[in-house]
C-alpha cells in the first residue's frame, strides 16, 4: 500500500465522515470500557517515504515484545511494484515471529476493547478523495470517549489525535481492516471462534506448532463445546507424530460433531498409523454413512477408504484391542 503523510488529507477526510458524534462514548459505555485509554509505552518509528507498513508493523511488534527495526521489516514486506506493503505480508511477518495475528471484525467497539486490554491495533486507512487516494497504515494506541478522539502513532507523528468520525471514515474506506499481535494462548478482548481458529490454523500451516497448540488450547477452554479447536489440537499432535493423542483429539471432535468429515478422515489415518487399519476402515465406513453426498470431502473419504483396504486386514483380536484405543470394546 502506498503511504502518505496525514496532514494534507485530514480536512478532506473529515468532509466524508459518516459516524455521528459520541460514537466512542457509546462504544466505551456499551462495553463497560474505561472512558479513556492511552498506551503511552507503545514504541514509535517515524516512517520514511512509502514505508508506513514497516514502521507501523515495527510499532506493534515492539509492543508485543518482539522489537525489530523498520528497515529489517522493509526487506520482508515491502512490495516495490506496489510501492508499499500489503496486508498478507504484514500478517505473515507477525506469524513468522511466533505471534498470533488476529484480525478484528471491523467494529469500533472491538478496537476500543483491544486498546483497553493493553494492545495497540494496526489499522489501514484510505485517505483523501478523488482519483488519488492515499493508503496508510497507522497504529491506534488509545482513545478518549468524552472528547471523541482516537490516538494514533501515524507517519511522522508520534501522537496524533484524530476525531473519531474522521478516523472511522478513513478506516471504513479501507475496509475497516485491523489486526493485533497476540501472544499464543492469549485470547482477544472480544473473541470470535471462527476468526481465532482460522488465525491459529495459519500458525499451524507454517510449522509454528507450539504456538498453534497453545492457541488451540485457549480456544478449547473458551469454547468447550466447539469441535474445531479440538480438531486443530489433534492436527498438531499428528504433525508431531503423536498418533495416540491425535486419535483421541479427532474422536473428541467427532463426539461434538459426528459429521465433521475432516476429523473422520484424519482419525482413520491416525488409527492406521497406530497399526489398526481394520478398525480404521470400520470407523470410517460407519462415520461416512452420516456424511452428506454434497460434502466437499466425500471424495477424500472414499480415497482414504481405498488406501486402507490396500493395507490389508488385521485380526479380530487386534481390531478389538484397537477399537476406542482406551479399552477393548467390541464394535
Amino acid at each position: 500500500m502506498r503511504c502518505r503523510a496525514l496532514a494534507a488529507v485530514l480536512v478532506a477526510a473529515g468532509l466524508t465522515a459518516c459516524a455521528g458524534p459520541g460514537s466512542l462514548l457509546e462504544s466505551s459505555r456499551g462495553a463497560a470500557l474505561p472512558p479513556s485509554v492511552e498506551l503511552r509505552s507503545t514504541p514509535f518509528h517515524s516512517q520514511t517515504d512509502q514505508q508506513c507498513g514497516p514502521a507501523a508493523l515495527a510499532t506493534v511488534l515492539g509492543a508485543a515484545g518482539q522489537p525489530v527495526a523498520p528497515a529489517t521489516l522493509e526487506r520482508e514486506i515491502f512490495v516495490p511494484g506496489r510501492r508499499g506493503s500489503l496486508q498478507p505480508e504484514l500478517v505473515g511477518a507477525i506469524r513468522a515471529r511466533g505471534l498470533l495475528p488476529y484480525e478484528l471484525g471491523g467494529s469500533l467497539d472491538e478496537l476500543a476493547a483491544e486498546l483497553a486490554a493493553g494492545r495497540p491495533v494496526l489499522v489501514l486507512q484510505k485517505q483523501g478523495l478523488g482519483p488519488w487516494p492515499a493508503w496508510h497504515y497507522a497504529v491506534a494506541i488509545g482513545y478518549d470517549s468524552e472528547r471523541d478522539v482516537v490516538l494514533l502513532r501515524s507517519g511522522t507523528t508520534e501522537r496524533l489525535e484524530l476525531r473519531a468520525p474522521v478516523f472511522e471514515a478513513s478506516w471504513s474506506r479501507a475496509g475497516r481492516w485491523a489486526v493485533v499481535a497476540l501472544e499464543p494462548g492469549t485470547l482477544p478482548a472480544q473473541p470470535d471462534l471462527s476468526r481465532y481458529v482460522h488465525a491459529t490454523a495459519a500458525l499451524e500451516s507454517v510449522g509454528r506448532l507450539d504456538a498453534a497448540a497453545k492457541s488451540y488450547q485457549a480456544a478449547v477452554r473458551q469454547w468447550p463445546d466447539a469441535p474445531m479447536p479440538r480438531f486443530g489440537l489433534a492436527n498438531v499432535a499428528a504433525a508431531r507424530g503423536q498418533w495416540s493423542e491425535a486419535e483421541r483429539g479427532y474422536r473428541a471432535a467427532l463426539k461434538l460433531e459426528p459429521r465433521l468429515a475432516a476429523a473422520l478422515n484424519n482419525r482413520a489415518e491416525a488409527l492406521a498409523q497406530l497399526g489398526c487399519p481394520l478398525t480404521a476402515r470400520r470407523e470410517l465406513e460407519r462415520g461416512a454413512a452420516a456424511i452428506g453426498p454434497d460434502d466437499p470431502l466425500r471424495a477424500t473419504l472414499s480415497l482414504t477408504l481405498a488406501e486402507l483396504e490396500a493395507r490389508g486386514n488385521t485380526s479380530e483380536a487386534q481390531a478389538c484391542r484397537c477399537y476406542g484405543m482406551d479399552a477393548c470394546t467390541a464394535p
